[in-house]
């Protein structure tokens, strides 16, 4: 249900939050919102007039189905209001989001905040409250991904705020690394698979999990192994493209989804932009090569001095839509051809379908 009563503390004069774009794509109860706590325009040129004759709370953005002048428009309704901005984002969105939050107009960021979509419209409207509450603490604080500045420590944060900013990512993160969790992974690849399919795009899973983590563990006991999966971590996230979600699916097992995204173009010495009629997902083959390189240079200090080059991994990469149609049918291939290469002596890394295609023999 649609939040009751007004939504007078969020900072603004007039409690009620416009809502730009089509709302069924970012709530699960679109259809309970009131009127009285919202005014909905599903034409963006339609909440830019609005903004300029009536005060709002804030102003929610779908980004969903919007057009690629997403920037232009958010431009556009800094120069009609000063109501703050809040980015409706399905999860693969949540790149662009993060970049539009990042970026400045006219001395302030094109938008204030993100919420990862679906969401019931409550969620929204204790956002807007506890940007009330941040503003009358630090009124010049920033956004960064998607969590308030004063939620990393500054003074006078409601716990409510606090309580509610460690669920959300509670949610959506693994403790020990840092990076996504097994529940974010999954649906972000289902979210891109699905935008592949209607625009010939292509999503590369790579699966792999660290070599004899269990004989680390037994010989230098577990805080060892935890440190060589946070090493881990931070590796493959530092090869990896901003866009490409890198997660902890379990264990000592990592997922990387790599995938298009069209609102940017891909860098690097192995550039391309990827197919259905691609041979070989090269970018995410260049990539996974680059992580086995680092980890042979890695220095793990808990093994003591010969620790270096010693970790390894074994990993399985499958495509879509040449190896699965489905997360799960990828996620299936890339567990199997992982398990290949565990048989086949570990550190390794082979492409679905080819056991003995090995990355590393790959040009």
């Amino acid at each position: 249900m649609g939040v009751r009563g007004k939504l007078g503390g969020a900072g603004r004069e007039g409690g009620k939050i416009l809502l730009a774009g089509d709302i069924g794509r970012a709530f699960v109860d679109a259809g309970d919102i009131s009127a009285e706590n919202c005014e909905v325009c599903p034409n963006i040129l339609d909440a830019i007039d609005a903004a300029s004759k009536r005060r709002f709370a804030a102003i929610g953005v779908v980004m969903s189905g919007a057009s690629g002048g997403l920037r232009s428009v958010l431009k556009a309704l800094r120069e009609s209001c000063d109501s703050r901005i809040i980015l409706l984002a399905q999860m693969s969105e949540e790149p662009g989001a993060m970049r539009l939050v990042d970026s400045s107009y006219n001395g302030s960021s094109v938008a204030d905040d993100y919420l990862i979509c679906p969401i019931r419209f409550s969620a929204l409207a204790l956002r807007v409250q506890e940007f009330g509450r941040a503003l009358s603490v630090a009124p010049s604080a920033s956004l960064r991904a998607g969590l308030p500045a004063t939620a990393k420590g500054e003074e006078g944060v409601d716990a409510a705020e606090e309580r509610t900013m460690h669920l959300e990512k509670l949610a959506t993160e693994d403790d020990l690394t840092g990076l996504k969790n097994r529940r974010y992974v999954w649906e972000f690849a289902r979210q891109v698979i699905a935008r592949a399919g209607e625009e010939d795009g292509r999503v590369t899973l790579l699966v792999f999990d660290v070599d004899n983590l269990k004989h680390y563990n037994d010989l230098y006991g577990h805080l060892a192994g935890d440190s060589i999966l946070k090493q881990a971590a931070v590796l493959i996230r530092r090869c990896c493209r901003a866009h490409d979600a890198v997660g902890r699916i379990g264990g000592d097992e990592f997922a990387v989804v790599f995938w298009d995204d069209p609102r940017r173009e891909s860098g690097g010495p192995r550039s391309e932009r990827r197919s259905a009629r691609a041979d070989h997902p090269a970018e995410a083959i260049y990539i996974a090569k680059r992580f086995v390189r680092e980890l042979e240079k890695a220095e793990l200090n808990l093994l003591g001095p010969d620790g270096k080059g010693e970790l390894a991994i074994s990993g399985g990469l499958a495509s879509f839509p040449r190896d699965g149609s489905t997360i799960g049918e990828l996620f299936e291939k890339a567990d199997r051809a992982l398990l290949d290469a565990k048989r086949s002596g570990k550190n390794r890394i082979y492409l679905v379908g080819k056991p003995q295609n090995d990355i590393a023999d790959i040009e």
